[in-house]
């Protein structure tokens, strides 16, 4: 996707040191030399940008992401206030917050960090938490600051107490992920970071490029032409998928393509009757042909044996269509 838009991930920022899952950021500046950013009590000493309350990251034209220190589910926690959105990982959720019975947590700090920090932005912010157990995705602050059931209302004291009879699960992947985010989600061989303090520029370190990623891709899986592709649509005997982002799909598409993006797909072919037989032919195409050789490899990984990616993508097919 990066390639195709012709983008750079200048910045991987962690709202803290996940407990039930391991970050790609370290593989993320691997390939792609983007930045990894940690607040800096969160101990993650390899991290590019070791972040600090307030901190400013700047990119694209003129925009800006600021650093709030939210400390509560873990010490390190921090939330990212870009325009009027806000996201916070997992200090506020929607309709909830996050536990505080690990790695430090402390229910005190929580209740103050929310109170005091999120709840006294403007109401029509918009909040993004990390994750969401019932499908929703986003809320804003005067929602979660009178509708939210843990906080709403409530004093500090009633606050702690909530959260110190909340019994939840050990996290079934902390003694696992705890350690690797410590160092960016990598083993011991490629910590190669070296530690930064507050927003200083990190050293650069060797990359391997998108395109390269693509060029290796593209050797591993089958790759036909326009003309081909037309033949086997013709025939009917090919699953054509659209694995480009859904307003891309909606500005024009191949007929009778479905549309999976590329970021998704590995999540959603399960449930699709359409993926059901893994030796069924299928067809992949993005925008130039550079996500579409990803998503073939990946599907070959996941057992589909007729897997193949249009070359040139959606461009070289139209501008193969008669003017």
């Amino acid at each position: 996707m990066l390639a195709d838009m012709n983008l750079t991930l200048k910045f991987s920022l962690e709202t803290h040191v996940h407990a039930d899952h391991i970050t790609a950021g370290g593989l993320l500046r691997q390939r792609l030399g983007t930045q990894t950013a940690v607040n800096q009590l969160c101990g993650a000493e390899t991290a590019d940008i070791q972040m600090q309350d307030g901190g400013i990251f700047e990119f694209a034209n003129d925009e800006q992401i600021m650093v709030i220190a939210t400390p509560g589910h873990t010490p390190g926690s921090s939330s990212f206030l870009w325009r009027d959105h806000v996201f916070t990982g997992d200090s506020l959720l929607i309709g909830g917050c996050g536990r505080t019975d690990f790695q430090g947590g402390n229910p005190g700090s929580q209740y103050d960090s929310i109170t005091t920090r999120l709840f006294t932005l403007p109401d029509d912010t918009l909040v993004y938490p990390g994750h969401d157990y019932k499908g929703y995705r986003v809320s804003s602050i005067i929602q979660e600051r009178t509708l939210n059931p843990r906080l709403a209302g409530k004093t500090r004291d009633e606050f702690i107490e909530i959260m110190q009879n909340l019994n939840l699960p050990k996290p079934k992947l902390i003694d696992e992920a705890v350690p690797a985010n410590l160092y960016c989600g990598l083993e011991d061989e490629h910590h190669d970071a070296v530690v930064q303090t507050e927003m200083a520029t990190p050293r650069r370190i060797q990359t391997v490029s998108t395109p390269t990623l693509v060029a290796e891709a593209k050797q591993q899986i089958t790759e036909i032409d326009v003309f081909t592709a037309k033949e086997q649509i013709k025939v009917g005997n090919v699953l054509l998928v659209d694995v480009r982002e859904e307003s891309e799909f909606s500005a024009g598409h191949i007929d009778r393509a479905l549309s999976l993006p590329r970021g998704v797909l590995e999540f959603k072919i399960n449930n699709l009757q359409e993926f059901s037989d893994k030796n069924s032919p299928i067809l992949l195409y993005c925008g130039g042909g550079g996500r579409s050789a990803l998503a073939a490899l990946s599907m070959q990984c996941l057992g589909y044996t007729q897997i193949m990616s249009l070359a040139g993508g959606y461009k070289a097919w139209k501008e193969s269509e008669p003017s």
